[in-house]
Order: C-alpha cells, then sequence, then structure tokens
C-alpha cells in the first residue's frame, strides 16, 4: 500500500511573515475547536526575531471538509509527518489547552525518532498528561456542549447566537472533546529531555495549580510555572497577551542569543 503523503502547508500556518533574520520558531498548538488563526494577535506581540507559525488541524475553516480526528495520537502522528524542525533554527512549542497535550505528544515522536527536539516545550491552561479531569464533554447535547463553551469564554456570544455558524463549529468542538477526554498518557512514557514551561489563568475554572504543576513531572530537564490574571483563556486578554508574550520571548532568550553568536 501506498505510503500516506502529508501536505506540510495544510498543517503549519505563518502567522505573520517570517523575516531571514528569524533566530528561533515558534510552533503554536491550538485548544478544541480552535484554529492557528487564533494565535495571531499573540504573534504580533513577539519580537521580530522570533517566527511565529500555528497548527491547523483539520475540521475547520479551510479544512471543514476533512473529518477531524478523534483521536489525540493520531493527530499527533499526522503533525509529527508534516512538521521539520527549521533548518539551522532552534524551536519551541506553545501548546493551548487541548493543544498543550498535542504539542506534548509530537516532542515525545520526535524524541522517540531522534530528531532535534523542542528547546522549550510551552503548555497553556491544561493539566499534566499524568492527571485526568474525568471530563464527557463529548457525550452531552449540543446545548450542552455550547454552555460549557460560554462557560470558559472561548467563542464569542455573538458566534454561539448564530445557529448557522455554531452548526458548523460543533462538529469540530465535539470530535476534539472525544479526544482529549478519551486520550490517557502511554503506559510506557518517559519524561521528556525538552525543558517544561506551564502557564495557567489563576481563575481557571477548569484547571488548577497543582494539576498544572503535575507537568514538572513530564521532563527530566528544567520546569517553570507563571500564573496570570484571567480564566481559561487569560492570553486572549490585550494586557495579559503582551506578559505572555514577554514570559516565552524570556524563556527563548538563550536560544536567541546562542543562534546571534554562532551568526544565523
Amino acid at each position: 500500500m501506498a505510503e500516506l503523503t502529508i501536505d506540510s502547508s495544510l498543517w503549519l500556518r505563518p502567522l505573520r511573515p517570517a523575516p531571514d533574520t528569524a533566530k528561533v520558531q515558534l510552533l503554536c498548538f491550538p485548544h478544541a475547536g480552535g484554529s492557528a488563526g487564533f494565535f495571531r494577535p499573540l504573534a504580533s506581540r513577539f519580537p521580530a526575531d522570533v517566527d511565529v507559525r500555528g497548527v491547523q488541524y483539520p475540521g475547520r475553516q479551510d479544512r471543514r471538509a476533512e473529518p477531524a480526528l478523534e483521536d489525540i495520537n493520531l493527530l499527533a502522528d499526522r503533525i509529527h509527518e508534516a512538521f521539520r524542525p527549521p533548518d539551522g533554527l532552534p524551536y519551541a512549542f506553545f501548546g493551548h489547552s487541548l493543544g498543550a497535550v498535542v504539542a506534548f505528544e509530537v516532542a515525545r515522536r520526535l524524541e522517540r525518532d531522534g530528531d532535534r527536539t523542542p528547546a522549550v516545550l510551552f503548555t497553556s491552561a491544561r493539566r499534566a498528561p499524568s492527571r485526568s479531569g474525568g471530563e464527557q464533554v463529548h457525550l452531552l447535547d449540543d446545548d450542552q456542549v455550547v454552555a460549557e463553551i460560554q462557560a470558559l469564554s472561548g467563542t464569542s456570544a455573538d458566534l454561539l447566537l448564530d445557529d448557522e455558524l455554531v452548526r458548523m463549529v460543533l462538529p469540530a468542538i465535539r470530535s476534539d472533546y472525544r479526544a482529549i477526554e478519551t486520550y490517557r498518557l502511554a503506559p510506557d512514557a518517559t519524561p521528556l529531555r525538552t525543558p517544561i514551561v506551564a502557564l495557567i489563568g489563576g481563575s481557571d475554572p477548569r484547571v488548577d495549580i497543582d494539576e498544572t504543576a503535575a507537568w514538572s513531572e513530564h521532563t527530566t530537564a528544567d520546569f517553570d510555572l507563571h500564573v496570570f490574571p484571567g480564566g481559561h483563556f487569560y492570553l486572549s486578554d490585550q494586557p495579559t497577551e503582551t506578559a505572555v508574550a514577554t514570559t516565552v520571548t524570556t524563556h527563548l532568550q538563550p536560544h536567541l542569543r546562542a543562534a546571534i553568536r554562532s551568526g544565523r
């Protein structure tokens, strides 16, 4: 049987023009129901030498005709096949909510295959893989799923009042919830060698600080934790957006300086 060909341009989207002077690449993984474009406002807050890109999952926006993937491991497999570490540049992953686990699983695959691994894994608004929340949102009816989204403030109220738009986005949202809620860390999973920086909104209704701090169990390298004002989508608030970009850039500084010293 012929091998499946993965078109990387379907999966990996530039969020702003990538300068020739870029010193590090940051690949962003969105939340359940989210798209690569969710990170565009955040991308604008980074200095010009950070090449910011987003992952576009199937089943939404221009990939709406494709079936959404309802398994985190399958989703991570496809992204791993589409992604190639940028030539000559260090890179990092930033995953929000569901995206944090997807990014973690892609990093695991890169380490398993001996590829050049992320300089840093940034996890946002998600409990550690070793902590199960027990949610079953994917089994709820449509009205209940919409109520859950409203509780997290992840989608504008105007969109949720538009029945046609709700019908368009709910299948992808439900598939994503099924993927994350049925995900379990592989029993033989070993900690990453990649440093992990965990970020959380202090008033997140679904993830607490102890569950976030447990990401430290998943790396043998450095771990750091940052708490910001706000809830599950804390990074969408404009002042916090700037603080998040500053925090991420600070953790990337050693790699930016190394790239400058090497003449890249």
